[in-house]
């Protein structure tokens, strides 16, 4: 596989990917209107720009995301390293619903492959970890996948310390996909007995796989009111979005788009710098559904960060300076999770 991003490994087992990735929820949820068409280039300019590991879930659009993304591949699924998860799903007044059942994991891996189209998937996550289930034996079960050649690594998001230690006991997990961002560096902070998630998942080898890591597109400085925000769009309701927090939160943006400028280029690109630059086990993989915004992100790879770039920005964007949660609803981030203590 080669490419001008080049790449990178996750985990021990040497899983090579793109050193930038895709992430394609946009595409079915979540941020308004998507252009379906759009969205299929989009996957195939990604491909042609070298980016060729792309993220999916079953729960994106209620499996019409995985839908999108096997059609987009199909005739190309030997550039492409594959990622999709399972746990999560909705019911039908849609509260969402975490199941980390043995027999939940054989079915959804077993449908996911069905929409994908493939034989195989590359890395297959946890999507949450469920509270009720002891994850060894989900992770045992994820095992099994791999003993059948339907999975090829497994991986965990937004788990605890905790849960990466029991779930590394029993087979080996090679990406932690968490949300890492200059607004969001909760995986740096330690917790109750002293330890970081981030240093916990180095330890075992794991690789970091962050999701919004422009702050769900807060850092490309082009959201200046929560008017630019369509009306399906959920960020009108996000509370780092809504509110003082919303303006409080522009001065963020504000100290990331003057550094910007002095280096010449974009906002996003300069976050996304700073994401690629936390080492090289970490593999962001920004969303979009357009292509013109992929393009900009690729362009992340080559923005270069000296030791005082990245302490201005870490002196701009400390752990906690967010003016808000991450999620409206808490109950599916590994800060609030029942087994964080476990």
């Amino acid at each position: 596989m080669s490419s001008d991003l080049g790449t990178r490994i996750l985990g021990r087992d040497g899983l090579e990917v793109s050193a930038l990735g895709l992430g394609c929820m946009g595409m079915s949820q979540m941020y308004g209107a998507a252009d379906r068409q759009e969205s299929l280039a989009t996957i195939h300019r990604a491909l042609d720009l070298g980016v060729t590991f792309l993220d999916t879930s079953d729960v994106y659009g209620d499996g019409h995301n995985e839908e999108l993304v096997g059609e987009a591949i199909a005739g190309r699924r030997e550039e492409v390293q594959l990622a999709t998860k399972f746990s999560l799903s909705r019911t039908p007044e849609g509260e969402q619903v975490i199941d980390g059942r043995p027999e939940n994991v054989r079915a959804c891996a077993e449908a996911s492959l069905r929409r994908l189209r493939v034989d195989v998937i590359d890395l297959y996550y946890q999507h949450r970890v469920d509270p009720k289930v002891p994850i060894e034996d989900t992770v045992g079960a994820m095992a099994e996948l791999v003993q059948q050649g339907k999975v090829r690594h497994l991986g965990l998001s937004e788990a605890s310390a905790a849960s990466i230690r029991r779930a590394v006991a029993v087979h080996p997990i090679a990406a932690l996909q968490s949300e890492w961002s200059l607004w969001t560096r909760d995986l740096e902070v330690a917790g109750p007995d002293g330890s970081t998630v981030l240093g916990v998942a180095r330890e075992h080898g794991i690789g970091i796989v962050p999701f919004s890591p422009l702050g769900r597109g807060f850092l490309t400085g082009a959201i200046t009111s929560p008017a630019d925000f369509a009306e399906d769009d959920w960020r009108r309701t996000h509370p780092r979005f809504t509110g003082d927090a919303f303006a409080a939160n522009l001065r963020l943006v504000d100290a990331v788009r003057g550094l910007a400028a002095e280096k010449g280029v974009t906002p996003g690109q300069l976050a996304l710098a700073w994401v690629l630059a936390q080492g090289d086990d970490v593999v962001p993989i920004p969303g979009t559904k357009r292509r013109r915004y992929l393009e900009e992100n690729v362009g992340s790879a080559a923005v270069e960060l000296s030791p005082d770039d990245l302490a201005h920005l870490d002196a701009i964007a400390p752990p906690g300076v967010a003016v808000g949660g991450r999620y409206a609803n808490t109950a599916y981030t590994y800060g609030d999770s029942p087994e964080r203590a476990a």
